[in-house]
């Protein structure tokens, strides 16, 4: 199912409803597309100051590289597709903010990157040989975590590996404007232990969960940071 702008439509009946998710979905969207510009531009070259995660991503594309399609979900402007792009992974990114992607396509016109969502991956089951999702989660309330996981089981291939980063707490902040433009989103924090209660519930294994502290202020957000890696076992 999609709306009218063609983005395909988070329909089950989990809780909280669908209906809310979907009204929490259209606004992260509208934020997105109003800040894709001043987010690309503040954002896109983060790695280059964070030697801890190109790390990370060394390690995940080393595993998936020459395996099958991998894809960057919520990839903002592009810059986790492409750094894997150049360590040698068939990488496409996929967000929900069609403003986004144009901001990712603009910078990396190399790569493909295509809007959806997450919760209704618009791919076909057992497709990816691994997803980073770096933040992707954040906007989420946790009743959405256990459809987005399960997504993300479907369209991974039997042994296929997830690389996932999202900020470690319990904090919810509500900033209502970022760089001076106005948002409409909440920016959650989870606690390791709950998303690894998530993912087993969806069906995939844990490898390993390691944390950070932030890196300097003029680098990052000030928060603690977790990074798990997990795997779609072979059936």
């Amino acid at each position: 199912m999609t709306d009218g702008g063609g983005y395909p439509r988070f329909t089950r009946g989990d809780v909280p409803p669908a209906a809310a998710i979907n009204e929490q979905l259209d606004s992260i969207r509208e934020s997105y597309d109003r800040i894709a510009a001043e987010y690309a531009d503040h954002l896109f070259h983060e790695l280059d100051d964070k030697p801890f995660d190109r790390q990370l991503h060394d390690r995940f594309a080393a595993r998936v590289a020459g395996r099958g399609d991998v894809c960057d979900v919520g990839c903002g402007p592009g810059q986790v597709a492409r750094y894997l792009h150049a360590a040698g992974v068939a990488v496409f990114g996929l967000d929900l903010s069609s403003e986004m992607v144009e901001q990712a396509q603009r910078r990396s016109p190399d790569i493909a990157f295509r809007s959806g969502n997450m919760l209704a991956l618009d791919l076909a089951d057992e497709s990816l040989a691994g997803i980073a999702a770096f933040y992707a989660i954040v906007n989420l309330p946790e009743g959405a975590l256990p459809v987005a996981f399960c997504e993300m089981r479907r369209v991974l291939k039997p042994g296929g590996l997830m690389l996932l980063a999202f900020h470690a707490g319990d904090e919810i902040a509500k900033p209502t404007d970022l760089w001076g433009l106005p948002i409409s989103m909440e920016f959650r924090y989870f606690r390791p232990s709950v998303i690894d209660r998530h993912l087993a519930a969806a069906g995939l294994c844990v490898e390993a969960i390691l944390e950070r502290g932030p890196y300097a202020p003029e680098i990052e957000h000030q928060s603690e940071r977790a990074y798990v890696f997990a795997q779609r076992m072979p059936e």
